[in-house]
């Protein structure tokens, strides 16, 4: 599959603003059914957040010309909703307030945007919420600049996880080490064999979350009565370097421990350098190595176990 041309990039975006802004209600003479536009409103949401702002740093928070927020101010102290007074601080600079009665206008605001949305939210599936916002939140991430939480959750497998875990060892291993489709075909025979197992006591996978999106996984699988394997660790690479996949690993660690197994292996390849140092730090050791040809190249295979 070729990328797209940049004219399509583009034109895509393009259509997407076109596509939300109706579904959010922007494009209405009055925002949430209000008197006030969506400037105007966003202007007032701005004020609420602190007791009194500075003109100059509320026009670099929204990015609009400075004649064009004086006049906006104006007309909102016009409507009794703002005053305007010298900064203490520096009578070169102005300070902005809500009134009282600017205040009720932001509650109002506040409780219809957040009804609007709830309704929005309420109308679609669990897995469809996720996904949204999910989506929001890498938008965020990637145009704003904005790092994302530093935390993460740790859960059980749901149903579309699975085809996520192949889907995302076929794309990241294809792009960060060429390997071929042959490697996404393992991965799918590895999960659909423990799912088809169903061995919830003695086998066990999860899923890593940031911010409700979907970052890494794992899965501990039984290699003999005595012995666990932990397979399929992965984390997406902008979720690296937050520590999942050592929480991950501890986690496979502590499930075979319960479980009643005395010892856990891995398999995996010389040109893993990330996964090894993580196994590594977990205490596993390295048992032998093979070379092999598969997934498109001439690779090391590793054998590395540790005792539970």
């Amino acid at each position: 599959m070729h990328p797209a041309a940049p004219e399509d990039r583009v034109a895509a975006v393009r259509a997407f603003n076109r596509f939300y802004t109706p579904i959010m209600g922007l494009l209405r003479d009055g925002l949430l059914h209000s008197p006030y536009s969506l400037t105007e409103a966003r202007v007032i949401y701005e004020l609420s957040q602190r007791k009194q702002t500075e003109v100059a740093a509320l026009r670099r928070t929204i990015d609009i010309d400075a004649g064009y927020l004086s006049r906006l101010l104006a007309r909102l102290e016009d409507a009794g909703l703002v005053e305007r007074e010298r900064s203490p601080a520096d009578g070169r600079r102005q300070v902005a307030r809500l009134t009282a009665e600017g205040r009720a206008a932001y509650a109002m605001l506040d409780e219809r945007s957040a009804r609007e949305v709830g309704a929005l939210l309420e109308g679609l599936r669990e897995e469809h919420r996720v996904r949204l916002l999910g989506a929001m939140a890498t938008i965020t991430h990637v145009l704003g600049g904005r790092p994302r939480s530093d935390g993460f959750v740790l859960r059980e497998p749901r149903p579309g996880d699975y085809g996520w875990v192949i889907h995302r060892h076929g794309v990241l291993y294809s792009e960060e080490y060429q390997w071929d489709e042959t490697f996404e075909s393992l991965v799918a025979r590895v999960v659909a064999d423990y799912v088809d197992r169903g061995d919830s006591r003695r086998e066990a996978a999860w899923i890593a979350e940031v911010d409700g999106e979907r970052a890494g996984c794992v899965f501990c699988v039984r290699n003999d009565e005595r012995t666990a394997q932990l397979r399929l660790l992965l984390v997406e690479p902008w979720a690296r370097g937050r520590g999942i996949g050592r929480r991950l690993v501890d986690e496979c660690l502590r499930s075979a421990r319960r479980a009643g197994y005395e010892r856990i292996r891995l398999w995996t390849n010389d040109v893993l350098v990330e996964a090894r140092r993580i196994y590594e730090r977990a205490g596993f050791t390295l048992d032998r190595e093979e070379r092999h040809h598969n997934f498109g190249h001439d690779l090391v295979g590793q054998d590395w176990s540790r005792a539970l």
